[in-house]
């Protein structure tokens, strides 16, 4: 941990983000960073607010709210990228502001249900298993539009687009291919809902092909906290 400079990382990452954004003619600053946090302590979450970072990124519900919780007094935007169990909807629900894996009515409803009155809308994105890949999650890119229609009735969630992990692929352009199919599925998405805002695409290896295709949300781990 101490020979990770979360700062000099931080400065990286987002020069690559700023350098993608200008390729694709984008708006500067367009692309907002999520650093990916999980299984990583405390004080490099510190380190990284301190140099200025505020959205991150959780896989595991319990390590969520957990830090969640002990970090509050740093004000820090939470999301949640992983796997979501409806024993562990209650956390999320309560501490979370924003969950990129929903991909069943059942759990929107919950996170819905759970939300305590007076806090703001959990904003919600759908995950989309745009590669069609049997062992990941998310939901086909047919069944999209059925359950953006169930979570925009629910009053305490706020639908704000869709999230995705293709499968790994080498080369620029056959990584921006799922990402494209991604967009085109939003841009569809948008004509029912034209307040969405929010494509969750891209990772360590892939965040320019993503910033060409739209994406609004990258999720960088390694190359902002070290390997796991």
């Amino acid at each position: 941990m101490d020979n990770i400079n979360v700062a000099s990382n931080l400065t990286a990452v987002t020069d690559r983000i700023r350098v993608a954004e200008h390729q694709a003619h984008r708006t500067p600053q367009s692309v907002t960073l999520l650093a990916v946090s999980k299984t990583k302590p405390a004080a490099l979450i510190e380190a990284a607010s301190a140099a200025g970072q505020r959205c991150f990124g959780e896989n595991y519900a319990q390590e969520a709210v957990e830090k969640a919780e002990a970090l509050k007094h740093l004000n820090l935007e939470w999301h949640f990228i992983g796997p979501i169990q409806s024993n562990k909807t209650r956390g999320l629900a309560t501490h979370m502001d924003w969950i990129h894996t929903v991909e069943r009515e059942k759990i929107a409803r919950r996170l819905n249900d759970q939300r305590p009155d007076g806090m703001a809308p959990l904003n919600i994105c759908l995950q989309v298993n745009i590669s069609g890949e049997a062992s990941k999650a998310g939901i086909l890119p047919t069944e999209v539009l059925n359950l953006a229609d169930a979570i925009s009735a629910l009053p305490k969630l706020r639908l704000r687009g869709l999230m995705a992990i293709p499968a790994p692929s080498e080369g620029i352009d056959a990584q921006r291919r799922p990402f494209k199919a991604l967009k085109d599925i939003w841009d569809e998405l948008k004509g029912t809902y034209p307040e969405l805002d929010t494509l969750s695409m891209g990772m360590s290896g892939d965040l320019e092909a993503a910033v060409l295709e739209g994406a609004t949300i990258v999720r960088i781990g390694t190359d902002v906290f070290g390997a796991r």
